[in-house]
Formats: structure tokens, sequence, C-alpha cells
């Protein structure tokens, strides 16, 4: 029967001697097969460079049961069924039960926390697959139990070895079909799969109704139009998104077009985009210019009422004004400022002359006493009134920049506050 499974899943190798790229890690892995005692393991690293496959190997190695499962699409129950299974296998000192856990980042916490237990008593052999840096995407508890390995992109030499491979193979690659990719198309291939192998061999099997026929540069061009290295829900996606808000916040808006253009073709949601933009506009342009988060908010709404690929143009004026922008992250920085205070401060009690006297027996209390209403005072200020509670004192937060509209926020805020001092 014909196997219908995608290319890349077919020509997948089962040994390490079969295994292409990561030399780094591969003495590693030899010495815990060696020593036949399995780890748990975090393979890290960008899309296909053989994390699932690196995984499986090891498990066939030590002759263990291989159960997959993708975070993205999973949750507690099918984990624990799992573990069920792996608990009767261990009571009747049957083979390892190796787990597979694709795209651990997307498991919460306490999703995380369900494995300590049978990592720690060998109930389970976990290895975990990630796109994302572990350090920020998974807790500490779960690193202290694994070790973290990290994948790196294929070398061009490998993608070379692993297309020649799938070309050349008459069981699962297209050996029979006889197909052949010119020079000019392998080095298209290799370069538009960034050291990703599955891109390469997807873009192979969309080839796969061809005989005795050579793949050229422009049929690969053709094929591949809407296949970029960016993956959404990934490493890539975050290390572009954060190219294009570093761009913005140069404010170099070609960089930041770039990235933008990087990101729609690839098919990220404008709305994501969108959003950052909103983000962006109050965390680095502030009051430095005001019309900044409207400019952002009403490209959100356009996007939204608009819709692709029209709202690219959107995208494109918001981005170009943000980044044209004068910046300045004094709000941003003043409210880490008062969240640190609130987290290392007791909560005192609110003044009572801020206190709303709603009804008789608050004002029996003296809630509002001694309340100074602004608008009654010169310049809208009333320079006596204190609004921190008493046992802190006066505190700052926000000191403006001088760039743009806030440098009159400056002077006017500079003001006020000297006028306090006097008083």
């Amino acid at each position: 029967m014909l196997n219908k499974n995608p290319l890349a899943d077919r020509v997948r190798p089962n040994d390490l001697k079969n295994f292409i790229g990561q030399k780094h890690i591969i003495p590693y892995v030899r010495d815990i097969i060696k020593n036949k005692r399995p780890v748990s393991l975090i393979f890290w690293g960008p899309p296909g460079t053989g994390k699932t496959t690196l995984a499986q190997i090891i498990a066939s190695k030590f002759k263990g049961s291989f159960y997959q499962l993708s975070a993205v699409d999973s949750g507690v129950k099918e984990v624990r069924e799992i573990i069920k299974e792996a608990q009767k296998m261990k009571t009747f000192n049957q083979s390892q039960l190796f787990l597979f856990i694709d795209e651990i980042h997307h498991f919460n916490k306490k999703q995380q926390n369900s494995f300590l237990p049978y990592i720690e008593n060998g109930t389970i052999v976990l290895i975990a697959a990630t796109t994302e840096n572990p350090s920020f995407s998974l807790i500490a508890p779960l690193l202290s139990r694994c070790q973290v390995i990290k994948f790196d992109p294929l070398a061009k030499r490998d993608l070379q070895k692993i297309i020649k491979n799938a070309l050349d193979d008459k069981n699962n690659g297209f050996g029979n079909n006889k197909l052949k990719i010119d020079k000019l198309g392998l080095n298209y291939l290799i370069n538009l799969s960034s050291g990703d192998a599955r891109i390469s061999l997807n873009i192979l099997d969309s080839f796969s109704d061809k005989h005795n026929h050579t793949i050229t540069e422009s049929e690969i061009k053709e094929k591949a139009k809407k296949t970029l290295v960016y993956d959404r829900a990934g490493e890539h996606h975050y290390d572009t998104i954060s190219a294009f808000i570093k761009s913005l916040r140069g404010s170099n808006p070609d960089a930041a077009l770039y990235y933008l253009a990087r990101m729609l073709e690839a098919g990220e949601d404008p709305r994501f985009i969108a959003r950052r933009l909103i983000i962006f506009a109050s965390e680095d342009i502030g009051n430095a210019n005001p019309l900044a988060i409207l400019i952002a908010t009403s490209c959100a709404q356009a996007v939204d009422f608009i819709g692709l690929p029209e709202a690219a143009i959107n995208l494109s004026q918001a981005v170009t004004y943000l980044a044209s922008s004068p910046k300045s992250n004094a709000s941003y920085v003043a409210l880490n400022k008062a969240q640190n205070d609130i987290k290392n401060l007791p909560l005192y009690p609110i003044p009572m002359d801020l206190r709303n006297a709603v009804t008789d027996l608050m004002k029996d209390f003296r809630y509002g006493e001694n309340y100074k209403y602004a608008h009654d005072y010169k310049d809208h200020f009333a320079k006596e009134m204190k609004f921190f509670p008493r046992q802190m004192g006066e505190r700052i937060y926000y000191e403006p920049s001088d760039q743009g509209s806030e440098l009159k926020i400056k002077d006017r805020l500079s003001n006020w506050r000297k006028q306090k001092d006097k008083n």
C-alpha cells in the first residue's frame, strides 16, 4: 500500500547513524544510551531541526513505549490517561514509557507542574520540545528535573544531505520517481528553508506527482510563494516581532516596514500586529506624541474593518508614523516605579480628604474633609493638596523627557512641583 504520510515523516531517520545535524548533541545522547539511564530532556530550538526525530530514536534505543502529544491540542485529560498507562507498566515491570510533549510552552504552570512527581519517581521519562526560551516559558521546578538541550538551525550542508537522501530513497522518498533538482533550485530551496528541514521536505513533497523530472528554481519559487521561514507559534514568530518593535523604537521606519512585510507575507494575523502597535504607542512614545495612540488605535479599527490585503496599507501608515515619532518611555517607567512600591510597601489607608463622602455617616467620619477642589484655584492647581497616603510621603514616578510634546508637560509639572515644595 502506498504510504501517504508527508515526506518529512516518511524519511525520518530511526537511528543515530542516519541522523543529520546537531553534531554537538549526538555525543551526549550516545552517552545517555550507553549508560542505560534514561534522562528527562527539554529540546529547545527552531522548527524542523530534529527534535521529534531524536526523541523517537532515544525511546527506541531503550526499547521504551513512545507516546506523543502536542501541547497545542492536548490537555490534562490526555496526560492523565498516559500517566495511568505508565503506572501500570511500572507496576508490572514493563518497558519504560517515554512521553514526548511537542510545544510544551503552551502548557500553563499548573499543567507543567503535573509532570513533576512522575518524572521524579521514574514513572515517565519526559522529552519535551519547545521553540521558546525555556527560561521564560517553563517553570523552574520542571527545568531543574530535566536537562535542557539547545538545537541549532540546520547548516546548509545538512539540508543538502537531507534533500539528497529524500530524492534518492526508493522506499520512502522519490527514488522511484527519478526526481532531480538543479543547482540553482537546490540553492534556492536551502536558502528558503533557513535551517528548517521540514520546509525543504514539504516543498519537495509538492512534486510527488512528477516523474523523470528535474526541479528548477522557478518551479520552487512558484510552489513556495506562501512558504516563509516563520512559525506563528514558535521562536521565529517572536524573533520577528521583536525585530519589528526594536526597529520602531530605534526610529527606523524602513527596517520596521521590512519586518512588517515579512510578517504579512508569512501569514501573520494583522490584528496581532495592530495590537502590538497600540502597546508600542504608549510604551515607547507616550506623551512625547499623544496622537500616537490615536493613530495606532485607528489603525487597529481599520484592520479589523477592512481586512487583508488592503489593511496592509493602514498598517504601513501607522508603522511609518510611529517609527518617525519622538520617543519617550517615561509613562512606562513611571508605572513600573508605582508597581514596585505597591509590591514592596504596605497598602496604607487612603487619606480621608480624598475619600468621597456620599452619606451623612461618612461625613461624620470626616470623609472628604479638607479636600480642595482644584478648579477653585489659580491655574486649576491646589498646591496645598497632598494625594499620597501620609505614611509614604510624596513620590515622583513620572519624569517626562524633553522629547516632542512631553517637553511642555515637563515644564508644567516642574512648575507645579516647585510650588508644592515651597508650600
